[in-house]
């Protein structure tokens, strides 16, 4: 259980991020709701952490967490905010899924 709550902690600094690269981007009041956006996936995710590495080791939670928001972002940027995309950009996207996905398997 405490795997889905850190897979979702994941989801949740990817929305973080990505609302932070919106708010850079609008102005006024529409800023302001990108930025409250921030603040809610910000929290959600830093309590969903908490809560998974009640069980889970410390540092393999921690690695995953950044992981999956590492990757998520990366392609968030690739998607919507135009950012290059090249062989080496996704090699290293790649070995870092693997690396998470190694994690998974040699923790308890």
């Amino acid at each position: 259980m405490n795997w889905i709550l850190l897979i979702i902690a994941g989801l949740f600094e990817i929305g973080f991020t990505t609302c932070l690269g919106k708010f850079r981007e609008t102005a006024g009041t529409t800023s302001y709701l990108w930025f409250l956006g921030f603040l809610i996936s910000l929290i959600v995710s830093m309590a969903l952490l908490m809560k998974a590495t009640q069980t889970l080791p410390l540092g393999t939670a921690y690695a995953v967490w950044t992981g999956i928001g590492a990757v998520g972002t990366v392609l968030m940027g690739i998607l919507f905010f135009k950012e290059p995309v090249d062989f080496w950009r996704l090699f290293f996207i790649f070995t870092l899924i693997a690396s998470i996905v190694g994690l998974k398997f040699v923790s308890n």
